[in-house]
């Protein structure tokens, strides 16, 4: 392991002017931390931040983080990390993405009957706008909570691992990443999610022979060949795991069938990708070990199979103290998540990591994502007061 975070003199002087060519925004309103949390959703949202294009949304945090006074910030590419320095015996590290799916005509959000519309709002911004209330209140001179906070927002999470601008922190600058616990505010309505599922997509690949159409039988149809693939997927039956408490379902299914050259061909090549969603109990390479051997009689019959991505899960960790003392606080058990986070790459650095946020996981990344209003308050008050200790 690398260093932990540095003690640093207290932040009782205005914050650095920002470098020239930082990048930090000029031409959108400023965030506020001081406002309410749904008018920082809406900020949030209305400012356009695809995978890949989060520049203008990280150069206004950035802006609005360095103008609190209290807080070390720093920039790595289009992720912005800020922390207090107080000399707390426990650190906790908040962290949310502001990277969104693409948008789907919904942006600019939209209030109505007590929701906030938008691309974005349940994955993650309303949790974004929680953490940064929490910078607001906890990162100016003078404040006092009981722990001493790390805020980290990222970019490029709904993308493949290798852009993942989480795992860019990891590598470049480890030591911001370490604390007691891991608080992702992903959306999990308002409920504590531990853990995560792994995820592993697989390309089944179908090889056929080329003919015309009016001639089939001179030729072998590759998308034909594929049926047994599909049947497989039908028949599978998913394990159900209890760990802590925690009931995670695993799942395999296609995602993906190209095949066909023109409409008077017989198809040479069909593929098939497939998504495995697996329990933390297993890893990786049992991950993928799974899968071949459901898959063993495809790859008998002249089927290759390829593992394109394969990202491991996360135990539930609950039984550590500072994730138990959490649980607590909520005042409410734990449950699975089921789906994956980067609760799995503080896991992997030995740090116990848990979901927690406003935004409604069965929304995330439809054409009617919203977040209801009421939500929003209570996970900024609850990680309030167990930021504060008052829940201690």
């Amino acid at each position: 392991m690398g260093d932990g975070p540095a003690p640093l003199a207290r932040c009782d002087s205005p914050p650095p002017t920002p470098p020239v060519g930082s990048g930090v925004v000029t031409d959108l309103p400023p965030l506020d931390p001081a406002a309410d949390v749904l008018a920082l959703t809406r900020a949030l949202v209305d400012v356009p931040s695809v995978s890949g294009s989060e520049g203008a949304l990280a150069d206004a945090v950035e802006a609005a983080l360095r103008a609190l006074g209290g807080l070390e910030v720093e920039r790595v590419g289009d992720a912005v990390l800020a922390r207090t320095n107080l000399g707390r015996p426990t650190r906790i590290v908040l962290a949310g993405h502001l990277d969104t799916v693409p948008i789907a005509d919904n942006v600019p959000s939209r209030l109505e009957d007590g929701r906030l519309y938008g691309c974005g709002t349940s994955d993650m911004k309303a949790g974004d706008a929680v953490m940064l209330r929490l910078a607001g209140r906890f990162g100016v001179p003078g404040a006092a909570p009981a722990h001493d906070l790390t805020f980290v927002f990222y970019d490029n999470e709904e993308v493949e691992a290798v852009r993942n601008g989480l795992g860019r922190v990891a590598r470049e600058r480890r030591g911001w990443l370490y604390g007691d616990l891991a608080i992702l505010l992903e959306p999990t309505d308002g409920e504590i999610e531990a853990g995560c599922q792994g995820t592993l997509r697989a390309v089944l690949e179908v090889p056929g022979r080329r003919a015309h159409s009016a001639r089939s039988w001179l030729g072998a149809n590759a998308i034909h060949g594929a049926a047994g693939i599909l049947a497989t997927l039908a028949a599978y039956r998913a394990r159900e795991v209890d760990i802590d408490g925690c009931v995670y379902r695993e799942g395999l299914n296609a995602v993906r069938i190209e095949g066909g050259v023109a409409g008077n061909v017989i198809p040479d090549a069909c593929t098939v990708t497939v998504n495995f969603r697996y329990a933390p109990d297993r890893d990786e390479d049992a991950a993928e070990a799974h899968v071949r051997e459901v898959f063993a009689d495809a790859v008998a019959a002249g089927a290759t199979l390829a593992v394109v991505d394969n990202a491991g899960g996360a135990l539930p960790g609950l039984s550590e103290p500072a994730a138990a003392a959490f649980v607590a606080a909520v005042g409410r058990p734990a449950r699975a998540k089921l789906g994956w986070t980067d609760v799995a790459r503080f896991a992997a650095f030995g740090i116990p990591a848990v979901n927690y946020g406003p935004g409604d996981p069965q929304l995330a990344h439809t054409r009617e994502e919203h977040v209801l209003v009421d939500r929003l308050q209570p996970a900024e008050d609850a990680l309030v007061a167990h930021l504060s200790g008052s829940t201690a």
